[in-house]
């Protein structure tokens, strides 16, 4: 499947992207709130990695494989957009103050 493909670089590259986003910020509620977004393009990463191995391969090993992977990345996604609701005003409150 060629879009799982696209949708698999596309996630990685977000995911170095706001890695090297990380790395350059100061600020520790924007750093969490950085380190969130790279939590979901990472947990993406997996998931449609999981979701390629199972349409890649039929047998029974890919699909096992393909199914945890689809699990891992799903909480990793979860995990990273609750973390990222819980920084973004705190994120935002963080500039405000520094900005004055």
């Amino acid at each position: 499947m060629p879009i799982f493909v696209v949708l698999i670089v596309v996630s990685l590259s977000f995911y170095v992207f706001y890695k090297t986003k990380f790395f350059r910020t100061k600020r520790p509620m924007e750093k969490q709130w950085i380190s969130s977004k790279s939590s979901m393009a990472l947990g993406s990463f997996v998931f449609f990695f999981g979701l390629n191995q199972l349409f890649l391969f039929r047998s029974n090993v890919s699909t096992i494989v393909g199914v945890i992977f689809i699990l891992v990345g799903g909480l990793s996604l979860w995990a990273g957009y609750r973390a990222y609701k819980y920084y973004l005003p705190l994120a935002i409150e963080e500039a405000k103050e520094l900005n004055r």
